[in-house]
């Protein structure tokens, strides 16, 4: 599933999504993607969802993680097999690839949805 780059998490940093965040909380290896219209709109993340990923953090297993795959950050589930990952996207399971560290652009620590009412 492709993401979109939003930027860095900063003081002051404007996104709807974002209300109610402390983004003082976040450190400055953290930063924001969009799950791209791949996703639908059934299902945990949804198209619009913004992921708070942590470029610092070392994937480890069961993580959902962003990886350049194609030159195209994708999100990805990981599975640990001895010291590997095992890249596994989160809708077609089939499509699994072996991880390449340097591939790896960080874990995804917080999920924000913006609900209008």
């Amino acid at each position: 599933m492709r993401v979109n780059y939003v930027g860095p998490i900063c003081v002051g940093a404007q996104h709807p999504a974002l209300e109610g965040y402390d983004a003082a909380r976040f450190g400055s290896s953290c930063y924001l993607v969009e799950v791209s219209e791949e996703a639908g709109i059934n299902g945990p993340l949804i198209e619009g969802d913004v992921l708070i990923v942590d470029e610092g953090r070392v994937p480890q297993h069961n993580d959902l993680t962003v990886a350049m795959v194609e030159g195209e950050p994708r999100l990805f589930n990981t599975v640990r097999i001895g010291n590997s990952l095992l890249l596994v996207p989160p809708l077609d399971k089939s499509g699994s690839v072996p991880a390449r560290w340097s591939d790896l652009r960080g874990v995804v620590i917080r999920q924000a949805r913006r609900y209008a009412f």
